[in-house]
């Protein structure tokens, strides 16, 4: 029985030091966990996630004036007019810009933006989001369409830390973890 006891403890002990443990790599390097970068790739199409304070067409208008992919579309309810301007600003012509503009969450911007990709054929497909939104939006777009091979080019505005206080970022670094959580229970979609 005591040593029956002693096991449990220590099980107990080790849960908690592991839960601490994460909890502190989660605060201290939320980059490392939230943000997913595959790299120079080329597509078929960038996609534009909705959100952000411009830094994300300003991203998608980079990659292609680099030509990774030879259309954009933009998705996301409100803010897809807006980000449309900014591509449009930055060079990208407009006949290489598709709006998706109902989508309201991540989910949301997958499924919807998914059906234009099927219709278009894409089998090669560039997300471009904020870095602390790249790993759920890459996994709900690969849990939503696992024939499309997605990559996460992500914008690096607001990484440095001390920029965190001036642009609502911390907020939004740490609610993603809840919204990681809340995917995975909800939709099935797993980030990992």
């Amino acid at each position: 029985m005591i040593r029956k006891r002693k096991r449990i403890l220590k099980i107990l002990l080790a849960l908690v030091v592991l839960f601490l443990a994460l909890g502190a790599v989660a605060f201290f390097l939320p980059q490392k966990l939230l943000c997913v970068d595959s790299g120079p790739v080329s597509g078929d199409a960038i996609i534009v996630l909705g959100g952000g304070l411009g830094e994300r067409p300003a991203r998608a208008a980079e990659l292609f004036k680099e030509h990774d992919a030879p259309r954009i579309i933009v998705s996301g309810f409100g803010d897809c007019e807006i980000n449309r301007r900014i591509l449009l600003k930055a060079g990208v012509p407009a006949d290489a810009i598709q709006i998706e503009g109902n989508s309201r969450t991540t989910r949301e911007n997958a499924e919807f933006t998914i059906r234009l990709l099927r219709a278009g054929n894409a089998r090669r497909v560039i997300l471009v989001t904020s870095w602390y939104h790249s790993r759920r939006a890459l996994a709900c777009f690969e849990h939503f369409a696992p024939e499309i091979q997605f990559f996460s080019r992500p914008s690096y505005f607001a990484v440095a830390r001390a920029d965190w206080l001036h642009r609502d970022i911390e907020r939004r670094v740490y609610l993603e973890y809840g919204k990681l959580a809340g995917y995975c229970v909800c939709y099935g979609v797993w980030p990992f």
